[in-house]
């Protein structure tokens, strides 16, 4: 079977055959004494290196993490690996030879542990980081729709199918994503996707009470485009889902840079209140002459991010969501109630590794999302609430191409209820 980048060297083949061969035995032996069946996964990514997401993922789901004061042994075991890209900081061929799991040159033979049939309990993949090309609107075509198909053919020619889960947004095309979503109901396996921003810890840690009559809701995030401002739209969408009626889909998305997008913003008195109500979360503003430079308002705020950049969503059912892309290095999220006029905001804490360290945190709530799903065979929360940012981002960046003309987004009807459990993390 074709694989998506089927230009692999024969040096690089016999060095996966070579590993695959030598330690599939030791992962397929079953555990003695067990109590019950641990359940083994595949591991497919892009590339692992220091600080990538795959070796974050990876190095968790092999060794552990830190949970709720001590050591967590996930609950399922990594049986193979495929891995596209092999850098010279490489880190996949060490991790595969020290916990002796074998890397495979196809994602076919990773799903089936060289066999004909699937052989494996749930799918990671990790389609972030690597070298791959760009697009005329500066999206990274990253490889995950293309994985995707690739497992998708698997379950079809094994007459069964596991759960999967997928890092970030789901493609750089619409129909691509939809497809993505259709073949899992099609087939039946429970999808998870996104990224950590909608259950990682929250300061403080509220969650947005079910039902709410929200009428907007606020992102005040950073980053670059088609990378981090899915960060952000995530950000405000699991907050967002859960008001009175819930989601419906979106029918148009307006990204502004610069002076056009403050003009935009400032004619909108809500949008105000609710981006200054944001960014008193954050732990990064800029100081300039000691701290406060100024009081935080809109004006400070248009002021000191003359750059600034965004997107306006307008809903189906009248709702609004507005993204800020700023220079704060945090993700932070307010909601106005429109019956009472209360603000609702907290801060999606990330806490970044310091001092060299490779211990980014924030993915552990993901981790622990992932071990459930599989070993539960249910997604915990929709993969719809993906499939809609992933669209709400394509939307953004498509305006932002066209210099901000606005994008009609009547295709993007993803109706979907959230569930009513709280699945952030206070560990």
């Amino acid at each position: 079977m074709t694989t998506p980048t089927a230009r692999l060297s024969l040096s690089r083949r016999s060095f996966l055959a070579a590993t695959a061969t030598t330690a599939a035995a030791l992962v397929c032996a079953p555990a003695f004494g067990a109590e019950r069946r641990r359940k083994k996964i595949a591991f497919i990514g892009t590339e692992v290196r220091r600080h990538s997401h795959a070796q974050h993922f990876l190095d968790r789901l092999l060794m552990g993490y830190t949970w709720g004061g001590a050591w967590r042994r996930p609950d399922v075991d990594v049986a193979s690996i495929y891995i596209d890209q092999f850098p010279e900081n490489d880190l996949a061929r060490g991790r595969a030879k020290q916990f002796g799991v074998p890397i495979y040159p196809t994602i076919t033979e990773a799903l089936t542990l060289g066999s004909s049939k699937l052989a494996v309990d749930g799918v990671v993949i990790i389609g972030e980081h690597g070298k791959y090309p760009r697009n005329e609107k500066r999206q990274t075509l990253y490889p995950r729709y293309e994985f995707f198909k690739e497992i998708v053919k698997t379950f079809e020619a094994s007459g069964r199918s596991v759960p999967v889960f997928n890092d970030k947004h789901l493609s750089t095309e619409w129909h691509k994503c939809v497809e993505m979503v259709a073949d899992s109901k099609r087939l039946r396996f429970a999808f998870l996707a996104g990224s950590s921003l909608p259950v990682t810890w929250r300061l403080p840690a509220i969650d947005m009470p079910y039902g709410t009559a929200l009428s907007e809701s606020v992102c005040a995030g950073y980053g670059g485009m088609d990378s981090y401002d899915f960060h952000g739209l995530e950000t405000a969408q699991c907050m967002s889902e859960r008001r009175k009626g819930g989601e419906v889909g979106i029918q148009r998305v307006l990204g502004l840079r610069g002076e056009k997008f403050w003009e935009h913003a400032a004619s909108r008195e809500a949008t105000r209140r609710l981006l200054v109500a944001a960014l008193t979360r954050s732990h990064n503003l800029p100081e300039e002459g000691g701290y406060p430079s100024a009081p935080i308002t809109f004006d400070w705020a248009r002021k000191t991010f003359p750059d600034g950049w965004g997107y306006f969503i307008d809903h189906r059912d009248g709702f609004r969501t507005t993204l800020f892309m700023l220079p704060i290095r945090d993700f932070n999220y307010a909601g106005l109630n429109g019956k009472n006029g209360e603000i609702i905001s907290c801060q999606m804490y990330l806490p970044m590794p310091m001092n060299g360290s490779t211990t980014a945190d924030f993915f552990n709530p993901l981790i622990r999302h992932i071990e459930r799903m599989i070993v539960e065979n249910r997604a915990p929360y929709p993969v719809e609430r993906t499939l809609l940012t992933s669209g709400m981002t394509l939307a953004g960046v498509e305006s932002l191409h066209r210099g901000g003309e606005p994008v009609d987004t009547s295709e993007m009807a993803v109706r979907y209820v959230a569930p009513r459990e709280s699945l952030f993390w206070r560990e």
